[in-house]
């Protein structure tokens, strides 16, 4: 057990980004009721995404994790889980061939409904109201009502979340998630992508691959593992009061999980060494996830390392880099030395969203070259500095949305408008995620080329 911690003693620590309940002995009745409520997903699973991630942090695997910038009530349907599933699973078989690497699949979903701001207040004209905290906690209308914090919205989110994990399952479990279906999917993209030349080539090796696994016999038909895959749910945990309600104590173990998630991470506002996330998340026994950004110190960092992964576990902890494409090259070497020389197990992962902000025509957005731009230095720092680039984190949808531009269909900023439908931050829509995955593949390859000419001298 983790010294002088309860899932409780956060509570006594500060804490940031909270949001102010009018009456808290509603907030205390909501998770009160929580509390009573079934885990939604379980210590074995949780433990074997740790050992998928172990595998990562030793080099032998790779990171995908991706969803909504922040899930809403109002979307919630059988179609967008499908769209995204299936957006998904053809991303991670494109990373699969290109890394030569298992791929971990780890969505932003199920529980992702929080969110930080950068200010208390939103102004609209000369009207102020509270912030959007995404739908956990208040709704997105500027309106007076909606933007009061809301206790009842938590069970809202748990029931969301409950409905979807039962159909992410459905779908990796029963079929959907077979081999030949996606496949067949990634075939349809290139067929239809303005790059579709350039990315034929890779689409044919897979193709060739495929043709002679059914040569040789192995189908989805004989081998499981071709029909069905491993899905695991991540969120930021913000909303520590939820989180509390949903930590249980794992009865093959004795150990405290939280069962709101697979995996959970502290976000770069929220990682004060002796505050409230951190105490909280050095208790339980998940996978956690660190942002590091611009202002993280070497010495800060491997003092939260010691505070998440005191035992030096592989696999317990990502550390989810997002410094934007022209701040990378001058802070993440200095954060891969400082945990190198520490001899620290980390998984690296990059997340090529959160920096690379920009307001065009009025609408927030992210240019596809600088998420690009970010990942590619990235992995070119790993190469340089002998480390493993273990993973990417993505804001993104199977949807059909214009919210980020460029890409290979080349959106602009007077395409925004035309299906501009985040709740928050803007998402890669399904043909750039997979464009971003389909690149990706291509500097794997090349980087595992160059390893081979040197190895061969």
């Amino acid at each position: 057990m983790v010294q002088n911690w309860t899932p409780n003693s956060w509570r006594q620590k500060p804490i940031q980004q909270v949001p102010d309940f009018p009456d808290m002995a509603v907030l205390a009745a909501a998770e009160a009721q929580l509390a009573t409520y079934p885990p939604l997903v379980f210590a074995g699973e949780a433990r074997r995404l740790k050992s998928q991630l172990a595998n990562v942090s030793e080099g032998k695997g790779f990171l995908l994790q991706g969803g909504d910038c922040a899930e809403s009530f109002a979307e919630h349907g059988a179609d967008t889980i499908r769209d995204f599933f299936r957006a998904f699973l053809q991303m991670a078989v494109v990373l699969t061939f290109g890394a030569q690497q298992p791929v971990v699949k780890v969505g932003r979903i199920a529980g992702q409904f929080a969110k930080p701001r950068s200010s208390n207040i939103e102004k609209q004209g000369d009207i102020e109201l509270p912030s959007y905290r995404g739908d956990i906690i208040n709704g997105i209308e500027f309106t007076e009502k909606a933007r009061i914090p809301d206790p009842e919205r938590q069970i809202m989110a748990y029931r969301q979340s409950a409905a979807t994990l039962n159909l992410l399952r459905a779908f990796a479990m029963g079929g959907y998630a077979n081999l030949d279906n996606v496949h067949q999917w990634m075939l349809g993209f290139v067929k239809e992508s303005p790059q579709a030349e350039r990315y034929r080539k890779l689409a044919d090796r897979i193709s060739e691959t495929m043709d002679f696994m059914k040569a040789i016999g192995i189908t989805p038909e004989t081998n499981p593992n071709l029909r069905e895959t491993d899905f695991f749910t991540s969120h930021e945990a913000l909303l520590l009061g939820y989180e509390q309600a949903l930590t249980r104590v794992d009865s093959t173990s004795g150990d405290w999980y939280a069962t709101s998630g697979h995996m959970i991470w502290i976000g770069d506002r929220t990682r004060q060494a002796d505050h409230a996330h951190i105490e909280y998340c050095r208790g339980i026994k998940n996978p956690l996830g660190l942002k590091c950004g611009p202002s993280l110190t070497a010495d800060g960092l491997i003092e939260l390392i010691d505070l998440l992964n005191p035992q030096n576990e592989a696999g317990r902890l990502t550390l989810i880099c997002r410094f934007g494409h022209d701040k990378v090259a001058e802070n993440l070497p200095r954060l891969i030395r400082a945990v190198e020389k520490e001899g620290r197990k980390v998984v690296w992962s990059c997340d090529p969203m959160h920096g690379n902000t920009i307001t065009l025509n009025n609408y927030k957005t992210r240019p596809f070259e600088r998420i690009l731009s970010e990942v590619e230095s990235f992995f070119q720092i790993h190469r340089a500095e002998g480390t493993h680039p273990g993973g990417i984190h993505i804001e993104m949808t199977g949807n059909d949305v214009t919210e980020c531009t460029g890409g290979a269909r080349a959106l602009s900023g007077a395409d925004l408008a035309d299906r501009y439908h985040t709740h928050c931050d803007p998402r890669l829509n399904a043909d750039q995620a997979l464009e971003l995955a389909f690149l990706l593949a291509e500097r794997m390859k090349g980087g595992r080329d160059e390893k081979r000419m040197v190895v061969n001298g």
